[in-house]
């Protein structure tokens, strides 16, 4: 009786990762430092930037917390695409409204099918098309190939980057922890002699 309930949870769990791998909601995150700078530096400075990407409203939230910045105010923060660690590429979305100063946060909902939210190099480098450049900048993401970066004035090249990662969602754990929960109980039944 055990084998055919552990397989049920098993095959409920794999249908509902199903469902959550074709989700609208993609999480992306890093830790900016200076030793993630190409070249790297020394700063102490530390930040941390979450994009959410939402593919139903075609939008991406930026939060960023920053502290620390010994170069100056932030001038300017955007998001890279697309390249890998230990190499630069353009600016692919600079977060409008930057606070200029050492330590803040910034909060920004950008419209992803409108040609203004994208620097005008991507855009180009990208098709020329806002959807060019939606594309372009979701595959990079996916792709781990993005990242964000603070620059002030002792900084140019940028004094803290990260290169953001996808995060699973709050669904995901949640189903990985049942089913380990479920293979466990499984395994703890089969070790317990049954009375005759």
């Amino acid at each position: 009786m055990l084998r055919p309930t552990l397989v049920a949870l098993t095959g409920a769990a794999a249908f509902a990762f199903a469902g959550a791998a074709n989700s609208a909601i993609f999480v992306y995150a890093d830790v900016m430092s200076g030793a993630n700078e190409a070249p790297p530096n020394a700063s102490p400075a530390i930040g941390h930037t979450t994009a959410t990407v939402d593919n139903v409203l075609n939008t991406l939230a930026v939060m960023v917390d920053f502290s620390g910045l010994i170069g100056g105010p932030g001038a300017a923060a955007h998001i890279h695409c697309c390249t890998s660690p230990g190499t630069n590429i353009i600016v692919a979305v600079p977060f409008t409204g930057f606070p200029a100063a050492t330590s803040g946060s910034y909060s920004h909902t950008f419209d992803l099918t409108d040609a203004a939210t994208y620097n005008g190099a991507f855009l180009t480098a990208s098709g020329g098309t806002a959807a060019g450049a939606e594309a372009a900048l979701l595959a990079g993401l996916a792709a781990g190939l993005a990242y964000s970066n603070i620059h002030n004035a002792q900084f140019p090249g940028g004094e803290i980057r990260g290169f953001l990662t996808s995060v699973p969602e709050p669904a995901t754990w949640a189903l990985l922890l049942l089913g380990f929960g479920a293979m466990g109980a499984g395994l703890r039944r089969r070790r317990t002699p049954i009375a005759a």
